[in-house]
């Protein structure tokens, strides 16, 4: 049964407030598409793929440096142009709603971590698909499909070990008897985790989180010190059994595959807008370095006529979670108030516009998950009473 203790409300000004930044993000969102689509769009509009392509060309004839050289030009002017946005969107809107606790040293470090680290990722994906493009022009899409599905279990295994610690700093809870809870709690999804581990989500902002990271010998339970700090035991083992949901409907091996489907189809429409490229915008082959731009477009638009469909399945997924948290722990009004809590300190819409749901959320809003945990309660308790 649930703590005893009194219920968490939605702060309704925070609300207000909520519905006013969740605006400026969707503001900032769909300027920051328009500006990346523009961008996109230009290259092989104006011509400047093949004056690109034909200067490094003048450099080195090595496909490995030429498509280096091609994706480091194309990556770099968008970085400044985007620049604007990502500082008024990341740093000063956080900040002006409270949100942020984050100094601007801090931030450009951030960012130049993000930058170096999704740079080398990145150069190697495209590095390993130009060579499948050379290599195996007619299979190159279902090759990549396979190279990309192993390198998400590497990058998912490898990631609390290597990446997250680049950006927080993690220790194991001092309170032993939430860690047995939680990890006995683990014990019963099926799942087994390698510690708890606390991290200093406050050093960058006010929100709360939690999440399981890893897989198999590196899987492990994160909270963060804003929730620790502010939420019950029972409120964080809500939200943790349903982070262990997940892992009992094999959502992440289910969602590894349909990622994994979803790319082999985004790698087959590039095989064949690279195909219809080469006759329409000069390509010297499928292969061309000057093809990214093409590449790149096809991608962004399967993704975006996705996105939509995606987040619909997300959510089915997520309201399971939230029913297995229900069940497993039988205490909805600690889930109720968690969500609550969630929303007030996250500055979180708790119900947004349907159409936002529908294109943008891969979450059922917040009320209708407390709502979900209420019914839940007069099903389960107040019809025994």
């Amino acid at each position: 049964m649930d703590e005893q203790t009194p219920d968490i409300a939605l702060d309704e000004e925070r609300q207000q407030l909520a519905k006013e930044y969740a605006r400026f993000r969707r503001w900032l969102f769909f300027l920051d598409l328009a500006l990346g689509a523009a961008y996109v769009i230009a290259w092989p509009i104006t011509g400047l793929h093949v004056m690109v392509r034909d200067e490094i060309a003048e450099f080195s004839t090595n496909p490995w440096i030429t498509v280096a050289l091609f994706g480091l030009v194309f990556a770099l002017p968008y970085l400044v142009i985007d620049l604007p946005l990502s500082y008024y969107g990341g740093f000063v809107l956080p900040h002006r709603y409270g949100q942020s606790n984050q100094t601007l040293r801090a931030w450009v470090v951030d960012q130049i971590k993000g930058m170096a680290i999704g740079g080398v990722l990145g150069l190697t994906v495209l590095e390993v698909v130009y060579e499948l493009l050379r290599t195996f022009p007619s299979l190159w899409w279902l090759l990549a499909g396979g190279v990309m599905l192993l390198f998400t279990v590497i990058l998912s295994s490898l990631a609390p070990v290597l990446i997250a610690p680049l950006f927080y700093k993690f220790t194991p809870v001092e309170d032993e008897d939430l860690t047995q809870r939680l990890l006995r709690l683990a014990e019963r999804a099926g799942t087994r985790a390698r510690g708890v581990y606390r991290f200093d989500m406050s050093r960058r902002t006010k929100s709360a989180n939690a999440a399981l990271m890893g897989l198999g010998a590196t899987r492990r339970i994160v909270l963060g010190d804003t929730l620790l700090d502010e939420f019950t035991a029972d409120e964080i083992e809500t939200i943790l059994a349903h982070e262990l949901g997940h892992q009992v409907h094999r959502d992440i091996p289910i969602g590894i595959a349909v990622n994994t489907a979803l790319t082999l189809l985004t790698f087959w429409a590039a095989h064949l807008a690279l195909r219809w490229s080469v006759r329409v915008f000069n390509l010297q082959g499928i292969a061309d370095p000057a093809g990214l731009p093409i590449f790149v477009l096809t991608a962004a638009v399967l993704g975006l006529m996705a996105m939509p469909l995606g987040n619909a399945y997300s959510r089915w997924r997520e309201r399971m979670a939230d029913l297995y948290a229900l069940d497993s722990t039988r205490k909805p009004q600690a889930f109720t108030d968690a969500m609550a809590r969630l929303a007030n300190q996250n500055l979180a819409d708790a119900a947004p516009p349907a159409w936002e749901v529908f294109l943008l959320h891969s979450h059922p809003p917040l009320r209708e998950r407390m709502a979900t945990a209420q019914t839940f309660r007069k099903q389960r308790f107040d019809s025994h009473a």
